[in-house]
Parts: structure tokens; C-alpha cells; sequence
């Protein structure tokens, strides 16, 4: 019988949450020499420059800090932020980082740091984190206004305390050719912050597509829940049960809800119409990807999964991440 995540409820301590903050599976052996900047975008071999030269002061043994004054940057500015479209390698770069830095050192994205500062409390998360060398945060999200704020704070604490940053988020695809990017509003909304960070814009089309198609063509329900059972570790459930059972868990617990699962099926996929599910959706989403879990599914094509209103909305950014996330993984679903 394939498993039903309905039927699991995870408990995650906070100090789980902080062992877990390394890069995910998928990146776990990326490094800078297995980055291949594309050809006719020189902005990617820019900053893998940028960020090996970064990543060489960090390799070496931390600097003593004198308890009489700050300590001093090891890096000239202590942050750096990677801006640019889907798919272009900046989780490579960052992971590739975070490999190369000596410790301690941690690794998040911007919803699992949220999590992570709501499981702790802003003290305590400061007082801990304060330790790290460096922090890596993929992701930096701009649509929540009140967990910028949280955030924003949270990062002045640790770079007053002589923490490393560095940050990645994704461009939307209408903003492509602005000449501006995401690096505005991220500077903008770390007012506080923006002068601590070395931006860094990367180019290139979103290499999960090239050459795919926008989305595979769903399984039948039958299929799904005969390849579930057939399948080792793998788990099956109904669209609309999943993401009432999302509901009842926080999202800190999604990582846990996967655990031991090799492949995830789910039957009936709809339209989405309410924004809170379409959100839970999203982390579920990220937590398989970082953990590379294919995906096989009935129902609505993938690519139909957000209405045209939410991906035009304020939570698009999240949403054509979901997408492209989804699609990879269910390709990998049909090949498996």
C-alpha cells in the first residue's frame, strides 16, 4: 500500500530545524568547479568570480574578534545578493558557497529562516545564529511586508554581531530587460541593510525548460495509485485531502511530512481558487524539490494547477517558482 501523508503528523524541535539548515540533497554536491557559466552570459561567469574570491577569505580560519570593538568585516561588505531570473544557477552558486566556507556556517531559504525565527523567537534566534560565520538564504522574498520587517531586523542584529550574509532571489520574467531587476526592491526593503551587500545581476534563460515541455501529461488516478503501490517508499493521496491535512500543519513540518518518502503521487489535481491553499501548495513544493522527490499526478495539467488571476497577483514570484519546480519533478515522475 502506497503512503498517505494525510495520515502523518510530524513534530520538528526548533533544534531540528537548525540541523537541517545545510544545503538541500539536490545541492549537496554542487561546487563552484561543476558550474558552467552559459555561453553569450557573461554576467554568470562574473559572479562565480565574485563568489570564489569570496568564498577563498572564507575557506581560511576566522579572524579572532576583539571584545573592545566590532569585528571587522572579513570580505570588504559582509553581504552579497545574487538577483536574477528562474533557473540560472544562482542556488548552485550559493550552495557552492556555503560548501567552500569554513563553519560555522548555514544554509536556508528565506520561508524556512521565517520559520525558523518563529520557532525560536527573535531573542533567542539572534543569540544562536549570532555564531554562524556565514548564512546563506536562498530565496529572499519581497511579498510579505511583515516578514521583510522581521527579517530585515533579524539580519542587522547578525551583521552587527560580524555574521557573513549572503542572498539570492528570483527576477520575474516581466521585469527581464527593465535594466533594474529585483535588486531594487531588495535594496529598498533592507534600507537598513542595503549598503552591507554586494549586488550581483545574473542572466540566462531558466535551464529546467530548455528543451522540455511546459508540462507533461497527467496520469489517470488508477495509474497513479497503481505506480504508488508498485513503487518503493512512495505516497499517494487525493488533491483536495492533501492540502486540507497543509492546513492543520504548520509549514515548518512540510520537510518532515516527506520523511522517507521516494516519490510522491497525488490524484485529482484542480485549479486552485484560495490563496492560503495555493501558499501551502508552494512550500510543499519547495520541500520536494529540495529533496529531489518526483512527482506523478492526475487530474489538471501542471501548468493549470495556478488561475491566470494569481499568477498576475502578488504572489506570482512564488507561484511560477512552484511551477517550474512542479513540472521538473513530474517529468522526472514519467521517467522514473
Amino acid at each position: 500500500m502506497p503512503i498517505r501523508l494525510v495520515g502523518r503528523r510530524p513534530e520538528v524541535s526548533p533544534d531540528r530545524l537548525l540541523s537541517e539548515c545545510v544545503p538541500p540533497p539536490r545541492f549537496a554536491d554542487v561546487r563552484f568547479a561543476t558550474y558552467r557559466p552559459a555561453a553569450g552570459e557573461p554576467s554568470q561567469a562574473e559572479a562565480l568570480g565574485v563568489l570564489v574570491e569570496r568564498g577563498s577569505v572564507l575557506a581560511e580560519p576566522r579572524r579572532q574578534k576583539s571584545w573592545w570593538r566590532r569585528a571587522a568585516p572579513e570580505t570588504g561588505k559582509p553581504g552579497i545578493y545574487l538577483d536574477g531570473g528562474f533557473g540560472v544557477g544562482k542556488t548552485h552558486l550559493l550552495a557552492s558557497l556555503w560548501h567552500e566556507s569554513a563553519g560555522p556556517k548555514m544554509y536556508c531559504t528565506f520561508v524556512e529562516l521565517t520559520n525558523l525565527v518563529g520557532a525560536l523567537g527573535m531573542r533567542t534566534a539572534v543569540e544562536q545564529l549570532s555564531a554562524y560565520r556565514l548564512i546563506c538564504i536562498d530565496e529572499f522574498e519581497l511579498d510579505d511586508p511583515g516578514d521583510t520587517v522581521l527579517i530585515s531586523r533579524l539580519l542587522r542584529q547578525l551583521v552587527d554581531a560580524g555574521v557573513q550574509l549572503a542572498a539570492t532571489s528570483n527576477t520575474l520574467p516581466d521585469k527581464l530587460g527593465e535594466g533594474r531587476f529585483q535588486a531594487t526592491d531588495f535594496l529598498r526593503e533592507i534600507q537598513a541593510l542595503s549598503g552591507h551587500f554586494d549586488v550581483r545581476r545574473i542572466d540566462g534563460p531558466d535551464y529546467r525548460h530548455r528543451g522540455l515541455p511546459v508540462a507533461p501529461t497527467p496520469w489517470t488516478d488508477a495509474a497513479v495509485e497503481e505506480a504508488a503501490a508498485a513503487r518503493k517508499n512512495a505516497s499517494s493521496d487525493h488533491f483536495v485531502d492533501l492540502y486540507h491535512h497543509l492546513g492543520e500543519l504548520h509549514p515548518s513540518k512540510y520537510g518532515a511530512l516527506l520523511d522517507g518518502v521516494e516519490t510522491v503521487g497525488i490524484t485529482d489535481v484542480r485549479e486552485l481558487t484560495d490563496e492560503n491553499i495555493a501558499l501551502r501548495l508552494v512550500v510543499l513544493a519547495d520541500r520536494m524539490y529540495d529533496r529531489d522527490i518526483p512527482l506523478l499526478h492526475s487530474g489538471l495539467p501542471l501548468d493549470r494547477l495556478f488561475p491566470e488571476a494569481m499568477l498576475k497577483g502578488g504572489y506570482r514570484k512564488k507561484y511560477l517558482r512552484a511551477l517550474s519546480r512542479l513540472i521538473a519533478l513530474a517529468h522526472v515522475g514519467m521517467d522514473a
